[in-house]
């Protein structure tokens, strides 16, 4: 996941609204979204090559997403997969707060990231970069390749973006935040973060929908929760077209 939007315990209806883009090398094998046969419980897609994800939800109401830490220099040789974070919350019961102090004393195992994971009613954000873990409190956020808010163009117009979808609170708020995940206008060169990468990789991912030769935005994903239900949907994006899948977990 490099771009995760969402509304925490500001709207009226849903405590837990999430807009997402995953972007990903177009050749790395991937399942969509589904209902895992190894773990009925959990609802998210699948890394084909290290069996673990970048976002997801359970029956019981578990939500975890996580997106990686844009280092160049960084050196990840021997270091686990970060999937496996998202994968193993959701596949336990252990509460939020212990899980997420559980990784965060093995930070170095794993290349840079950004990781939440809660529910519906307690919602944690956690780097190992950072190395501090919040409690989060209602409000609009947003978090790409670094940390949680960092003023990057594309998180800076996704939060204001969020922000005016759920004011308007439209009978189509599912569909106007899949359209907002599709802005694809590059970011003025003046604003652009120096994060290591050339200048044209700069303005390559400076979108909130990437697409380049060979790296993508490969699926967007919006999910809704309540205390009773959970609206999950994802638009996974192939050469063939479009792809639309929608699910509702009872809880």
């Amino acid at each position: 996941m490099c771009l995760i939007l969402f509304a925490y315990k500001t709207h009226p209806t849903y405590k837990l609204i999430v807009a997402a883009n995953r972007d990903e090398f177009y050749g790395r094998a991937t399942a969509p979204a589904h209902f895992w046969e190894d773990q009925p419980h959990i609802l998210a897609g699948r890394d084909l090559e290290k069996m673990g994800t970048w976002m997801g939800v359970s029956t019981s109401g578990r939500f975890a997403a996580l997106t990686n830490y844009r280092d160049p220099k960084e050196i990840t040789e021997g270091k686990r997969s970060r999937g496996e974070l998202v994968a193993d919350f959701l596949k336990g019961s252990t509460q939020t707060l212990d899980y997420m102090q559980k990784i965060a004393a093995h930070r170095d195992a794993y290349p840079g990231y950004n990781m939440l994971a809660g529910d519906a009613n307690e919602l944690y954000h956690y780097s190992n970069v950072e190395d501090t873990l919040h409690k989060l409190e209602p409000g609009i956020y947003g978090v790409s390749n670094h940390l949680l808010n960092t003023d990057w163009p594309k998180v800076k117009l996704g939060k204001e973006g969020l922000a005016t979808i759920i004011s308007q609170d439209s009978e189509a708020m599912d569909e106007q935040l899949f359209a907002l995940l599709q802005h694809n206008d590059t970011a003025p060169d003046e604003i652009l973060p120096n994060t290591g990468v050339s200048m044209e990789w700069e303005r390559i991912l400076s979108p909130l929908f990437i697409k380049s030769k060979g790296y993508g935005t490969r699926s967007s994903t919006v999910s809704m929760m309540t205390d009773e239900e959970i609206f999950y949907m994802e638009r996974v994006y192939r050469k063939q077209g479009v792809n639309d899948q929608e699910f509702i977990i009872k809880l």
